[in-house]
């Protein structure tokens, strides 16, 4: 039986394996793109949010700590 197994699966032709190369490479192409743009938009998300963290514990310091009075000994 398997004397007739090449018979059976034909081998692939050249220039289908070709054309999934380019299929593959350009694939690959786009998978990366879109990989580095979500990053970018992560970061831009990241650096926006630290620095709205950074105005707001500004002002927090800057307001009147009511607990400290309470806290005089």
């Amino acid at each position: 039986m398997s004397k007739n197994l090449p018979y059976i699966i034909p081998s692939p032709q050249p220039q289908v394996e070709e054309s999934f190369a380019a299929y593959q490479t350009t694939h690959q192409f786009y998978q990366e793109v879109q990989t580095r743009s979500e990053f970018q938009r992560h970061c831009d998300w990241y650096y926006i949010t630290a620095e709205s963290h950074r105005q707001e514990l500004k002002r927090m310091r800057g307001e009147l700590n009511i607990f400290r009075w309470f806290r005089r000994r």
